[in-house]
């Protein structure tokens, strides 16, 4: 009972189990009855050729009065066919076990009249008289009346079999229509609507709505199937909001991340334009990304040189200012509120600030809850840029210092070149003038020496006039074209007619020595075509070509007797002390159109380092 109630397979197998019973039962009872009822025909048609051959057999006893043989003898026949039918299988109804008690006694008295009454009334009629011929035929008559009995019990019989067999097959029509329609209200009950739930709920589920519930109370296999998909459901819902949770978490995640590499990316721009200033440039970048990542405080130390210790120079959100600050104006670590206010990070990792294998510093970051992978990830990439940063401006700090050093050995060299030497032989040339007149020499003498220092002091003059040029153009705009557009400009008005410039040279090619080199030959080229040429043309040319740099300076003068420095003019062998400088191959000729040309050819520092790395 209990697998009928929990089981809905087992409840529609006994109904179709019952439905297939009560079939077999109907059929069985309609054969019983059927197998009850063979024969009823046959017995009735054999009864009524009894009552034929009865009444047939009491007209054959008329003639028996004329005593005629022929008549005897039909009677004998009609007797002895009479007694073959009576005792015959056919009156004998159905099969033994479904043999009728009150047929069979009427049956037994048939044949108990013929046999007992009628067989000797008749023996006595066919060799009696007519009074015994009168018996027989009343007792014909009897035996016709009792076959009348028969019959017609015999049809009451089969009447009410057919009766029984119409009242079985209806009882079992209706009982099966019943069960149909007991199993059908299961079914539908029990098993279409819950099929459409949980259609249902399927298809809600495949739309994400994980909210629906089928909400079955059976026991069966479909309310077990039901709370089972309620179950699934509801995981499912519970998983879904979970992974819901953490989409949104990696996207704010992922939001942070972004914004900090914004951050640190346009930080970048400042870092790396912020000059000596690393607390403006950087305290800016770390505030952000303490707010962003909730984080800090941060402290940047760089490492010393000398004794490899780390000097905090940057602290975000401190009372105080760090040991080494340099500038007591600045407020980038000042900010008392905020550094209580974060006062329980008390956990801290600390971050190398290096390139390569070169430590600069160290950056130390607080923190209240574990840092993950992700903003490792940006403090890593933070701290990557500060190394970067630190070491440009280390980087630049001693270009600077080489610069300087490099722009005091070329002043250096450049007064020791030109003004030194005029010193020195004006120095030479008063000390000969003094010597002229402790001996008491003629003014006529003495004359050609004076002559001599005013030339010599002209020269020098001039000499640290130009020197003073050079140098304000060199530092006053970098670079070599608009130092070189300057001079052609001043040149062209101390020569009284414009002097052509070709420029093709790629940005960033020269040195800073290299290009102090190429202009002071400039200058002295056309200073010397100013003072000497007597030209009316001039062109400056400085292209770069298959890694060769061609600077050429030509006029349309008078020429070079030959390339031979005339004396008292250092010119020729300062340039070509330049030129050496810079591995250059300087030439003089006279160009064939007239006039003069320098021409110097070299291979700039940079395209070397780049032959040297290659190879």
């Amino acid at each position: 009972m209990n697998l009928l109630r929990h089981s809905l397979v087992a409840r529609i197998t006994a109904y179709l189990l019952a439905i297939t019973g009560m079939t077999v039962l109907s059929i069985g009872f309609t054969m019983m009855v059927a197998q009850n009822s063979q024969g009823d025909a046959a017995a009735i048609n054999v009864a009524g050729s009894l009552r034929l051959n009865s009444a047939q057999l009491s007209e054959a006893l008329g003639p028996l009065t004329q005593a005629q043989n022929g008549s005897q003898q039909n009677v004998n026949r009609l007797t002895d066919q009479l007694t073959a039918k009576l005792e015959g299988p056919a009156l004998a109804v159905g099969y033994h076990y479904t043999h009728d008690e009150v047929l069979q006694e009427q049956l037994t008295g048939l044949k108990a009249l013929w046999h007992n009454t009628l067989i000797p009334l008749l023996d006595d009629a066919i060799h009696g008289s007519s009074n015994d011929i009168a018996q027989a035929r009343v007792a014909l008559n009897n035996l016709i009346h009792h076959i009348d009995q028969y019959v017609s019990t015999l049809e009451s019989s089969t009447k009410s079999k057919m009766h029984l067999l119409g009242s079985l097959q209806l009882l079992f029509f209706l009982l099966i229509g019943v069960l149909l329609f007991i199993a059908l209200y299961d079914i539908r009950h029990n098993l279409v609507t819950p099929l459409r739930q949980l259609r249902v709920l399927s298809r809600e589920a495949g739309h994400g709505n994980f909210q629906y519930r089928s909400n079955f109370s059976s026991h069966d296999e479909l309310g077990q199937l039901g709370r089972a998909f309620d179950q699934m459901a509801a995981r499912l819902d519970t998983r879904y909001q979970a992974l819901e949770a953490r989409v949104s978490r990696k996207q704010a995640e992922l939001k942070r991340h972004n914004r900090a590499l914004q951050i640190i990316h346009n930080g970048s721009r400042t870092l790396y334009g912020g000059g000596n200033d690393l607390c403006a440039s950087t305290a800016p970048i770390l505030r952000e990304l303490e707010d962003l990542l909730d984080i800090g405080p941060i402290v940047l130390s760089l490492r010393s040189e000398y004794d490899d210790t780390d000097m905090a120079i940057l602290a975000t959100h401190s009372s105080e200012r760090p040991l080494y600050c340099r500038d007591l104006n600045c407020l980038a670590c000042l900010e008392p509120q905020r550094a209580n206010a974060i006062a329980r990070n008390t956990e801290a990792i600390v971050l190398p600030v290096a390139v390569g294998e070169e430590i600069l510093g160290s950056l130390t970051v607080g923190y209240s809850a574990p840092i993950n992978a992700s903003k490792q990830q940006l403090l890593n990439t933070l701290t990557d840029n500060l190394a970067t940063a630190i070491f440009l401006q280390k980087r630049i700090e001693e270009e600077q210092q080489l610069s300087l050093v490099k722009e005091r050995t070329i002043i250096a060299r450049e007064l020791h070149d030109s003004l030194a030497q005029s010193l020195s032989y004006l120095k030479m040339q008063v000390t000969r003038l003094e010597r002229m007149q402790e001996k008491q020499f003629s003014a006529e003498q003495q004359s050609g020496v004076t002559s001599d220092l005013r030339e010599g002091l002209n020269s020098a003059y001039r000499q640290l006039r130009e020197l003073l040029s050079t140098f304000r153009l060199s530092l006053d705009k970098p670079g070599l074209q608009p130092a070189l557009q300057q001079t052609i400009k001043e040149f062209s008005q101390r020569l009284g007619f414009p002097v052509e410039l070709t420029y093709r040279l790629p940005p960033q090619l020269l040195s800073a020595s290299e290009e102090i080199h190429l202009l002071q030959i400039t200058r002295e080229a056309l200073a010397n075509t100013h003072k000497h040429a007597k030209a009316h043309w001039a062109h400056v040319s400085l292209v770069f070509d298959q890694a060769t740099l061609r600077l050429a300076i030509e006029d349309d003068g008078i020429g070079l007797q030959d390339d031979q420095s005339p004396p008292m003019h250092y010119g020729l062998v300062i340039m070509r002390d330049r030129a050496n400088n810079i591995n250059a191959d300087l030439h003089f000729n006279n160009r064939p159109e007239g006039g003069t040309g320098v021409y110097l050819y070299f291979t700039p520092l940079t395209e070397r380092l780049i032959k040297e790395g290659s190879t």
